[in-house]
């Protein structure tokens, strides 16, 4: 078996074909022994023609520049191309001089490294594998077209998760003139990688190795490749960059999405049953996540950010570590369905001191409220193992194949993502109290903004004046008379003084800002804070310029110019008073007749004409006082009614609506965020 350890998927189209010693010292990885057929570093034509290797080498050389220039044109076009493809993203370790690009081919007929009567499967690199059997055999020619890569399957999310995405968009979407970005950057963040995610291979599940500095993290992903790929040593730390290795082809732009550059990314060794057991799965060995080097922690914080899943290594001695449970198990607990924890070195551990140790882990995860999966519960899948000995590995690399035979753990990790940002975005959007601006807050805001128009002062005012003009038409003239001369003839200096203008508009400004405040506590009290600021926001917003509103509505929706209306039984009461005064005057001047000796003496018919006059006008005056006291109480609250509701509108208008708006935008974003965790609804 050969494994392919360093690769460089690199195009090397421009390059020239170096000298092959100048290869082979440059890059001692690429050797072979000469049992291989004398390649050296994969050049074509370089068969054994001799004992001497030298030779063999040379003469290869030779006949490969033949081949280039002489008679197969297509041939060096198919080499080149052949050289071209990459379809799993890894390429050979060796960085310096380029090869050439006419790849040899087997006894068999099929291209060095490619598919032919073995089954061996092309990983589509530059570093190719030979056929152990084909021993010091010459090659055939190679084909005239090169390989060709397989179509990659994009991720595809099934419904539910594909809504909870849209209405994760929705709500930061919504959110962003209310919220800062800090608050939604997390939001932001799972939407970007789960699209990047779905654009990339579905065929393939990446999994992160993670552990703690001397826990065997390495040695177990060796074992697992079957082969020494990442180096294990007493050395801390000893892996200083994450290192890939991909069981089939298809995965280079998920490697890339890693970050990972061509010279760590690996193949495992050729084993038909692991292969086939394995296959989809990108195996990634991190850096100690407590390494003292700060940019390998940053790394391990990347990639963790990044992958489909998690194997985390522990040992017998660091399996309780504080900052391992603080700061990856227990905010990772959403993720426990894409989580592996497997205690490595049991070896270490005499008798039934390995299930104790298991035990004492998993009661320590249930703490860091990770779900394990047990009873075929789904959930965190707690192994013992040994990669030292190989106890227990076969277990989890059966566990690894069924894991990504399944091909949901980016589904699943984009899921889990999504209820972490859920679960972080809870406090600003969700409550347990009833929101909303009530009726009754609605009224008693337009009643404080009535009062501090005076509409109830108004209402008075209308209907004192229509009485006044129903006295002033129906009043007797004696009576009329001594009003003027009351309203005239007294000084003004024994009242008391008037209400300056500027205190009542400073005392209606005050009862307009208080209903504002008042209506603004109202409506966001049980409210997230950013939603409750909004809200009280948009209120003093809309409180800007109101007094001066309500001042200009007042004197347009105020009295109505002009003397109020005359009820239909207006003119016959004058008419009456009219004719008491009349008798009045007849029955004075009949008196002065007789008096004068104009007239004959008789003082019963005058007498009785001036009784008549005189009484009767008082009583026509009171009847027509007491008919008017509902017409003009209706006049006055009809003068009321209009300033009421003229300032309720301005208040409406210019506050209630805003406020409105913004516990309309608090609904549906909290609908939103419904959907995003599931529910029907947030926070009732």
């Amino acid at each position: 078996m050969t494994a392919v350890t360093d690769q460089d998927h690199t195009e090397h189209h421009d390059r020239t074909d170096p000298p092959e010693g100048a290869v082979a010292a440059n890059n001692p990885l690429q050797e072979r022994p000469a049992a291989e057929g004398g390649r050296e570093n994969g050049h074509p034509g370089e068969a054994a023609t001799g004992a001497n290797p030298g030779e063999g080498a040379a003469q290869g050389e030779r006949q490969g520049r033949d081949t280039t220039a002489g008679d197969r044109p297509d041939e060096r076009a198919s080499g080149t191309a052949a050289h071209a493809e990459d379809t799993d993203g890894c390429g050979s370790a060796h960085e310096g001089p380029a090869r050439s690009t006419v790849p040899p081919r087997r006894p068999d007929g099929g291209p060095d490294g490619g598919t032919g009567p073995a089954g061996a499967w092309d990983d589509g690199l530059i570093a190719r594998r030979v056929d152990e059997n084909a021993g010091a055999a010459r090659f055939a020619a190679p084909e005239s077209r090169a390989p060709v890569a397989p179509a990659v399957t994009s991720l595809s999310y099934d419904g539910p998760l594909r809504s909870r995405l849209e209405a994760l968009r929705e709500l930061v979407g919504l959110s962003r003139a209310r919220l800062d970005g800090r608050t939604l950057a997390e939001a932001g963040r799972v939407l970007d990688e789960a699209a990047a995610r779905r654009r990339l291979s579905g065929r393939h599940t990446v999994v992160a190795i993670a552990g703690a500095t001397g826990s065997g993290k390495s040695q177990l992903f060796n074992a697992l490749a079957g082969v020494a790929i990442s180096e294990t040593g007493v050395r801390r730390p000893t892996t200083a960059a994450p290192i890939a290795c991909s069981w089939s082809d298809g995965a280079a732009s998920l490697i890339d999405r890693l970050g990972i550059p061509p010279r760590l990314r690996r193949r495992p060794v050729q084993n038909g049953d692991a292969d086939a057991q394995l296959r989809g799965l990108v195996l990634v060995d991190l850096p100690d996540h407590d390494s003292a080097a700060v940019q390998h922690r940053e790394q391990v914080d990347r990639v963790l950010a990044l992958v489909d899943a998690v194997v985390w290594v522990v040992d017998p001695e660091k399996y309780a570590d504080a900052v391992l449970h603080e700061r990856y198990l227990r905010p990772m607990a959403a993720h426990a369905e894409v989580m592996f924890v497997v205690l490595n070195q049991i070896d270490r551990l005499p008798g039934e001191a390995a299930e104790q140790v298991l035990d004492d882990l998993r009661r320590l995860l249930d703490e860091d409220g990770i779900a394990l999966g047990e009873y075929g519960e789904p959930g965190t899948t707690v192994l013992g193992l040994s990669a030292l000995t190989g106890d227990g590995v076969g277990e989890l690399r059966e566990a690894l194949g069924q894991f990504v035979a399944e091909r949901g753990a980016p589904a699943r990790r984009i899921a889990a993502d999504v209820d972490v940002a859920a679960a972080g975005l809870r406090p600003v959007y969700a409550t347990r109290r009833r929101t909303g601006l009530s009726e009754e807050a609605r009224e008693e805001f337009s009643a404080r903004l009535a009062d501090a128009v005076g509409a109830t002062a108004a209402g008075e005012a209308a209907e004192r004046a229509w009485l006044r003009n129903a006295n002033r038409a129906c009043g007797t003239p004696w009576l009329r008379l001594w009003r003027w001369y009351q309203d005239h003839g007294e000084s003004a200096t024994g009242r008391l003084p008037a209400r300056a203008p500027a205190d009542e508009e400073a005392t209606a400004r005050q009862r307009v800002e208080q209903a504002v405040r008042t209506v603004a506590d109202r409506a966001s009290a049980g409210l997230p804070a950013p939603w409750a600021q909004a809200v009280r926001e948009a209120a003093v917003r809309g409180s800007q310029g109101l007094p001066e509103a309500l001042d200009e509505l007042t004197a347009r929706a105020g009295l109505p110019p002009g003397r109020p209306p005359r009820p239909g039984w207006w003119p016959v009461a004058v008419l009456a008073q009219a004719s008491m005064t009349v008798l009045q005057f007849l029955g004075g001047l009949w008196l002065l007749g007789q008096i004068i000796g104009v007239m004959s003496p008789n003082l019963g018919v005058p007498v009785l004409l001036m009784v008549i006059g005189i009484v009767g006008g008082p009583l026509v005056e009171w009847s027509c006082r007491m008919a008017a006291r509902g017409p003009a109480r209706r006049y006055g609250q009809e003068a009321e009614r209009r300033l009421r509701e003229a300032a309720a509108g301005c208040g409406r208008a210019r506050v209630l609506d805003p406020v409105a708006a913004e516990l309309l935008r608090y609904r549906e974003v909290r609908e939103q965020y419904g959907r995003v965790v599931g529910a029907g609804t947030a926070g009732r």
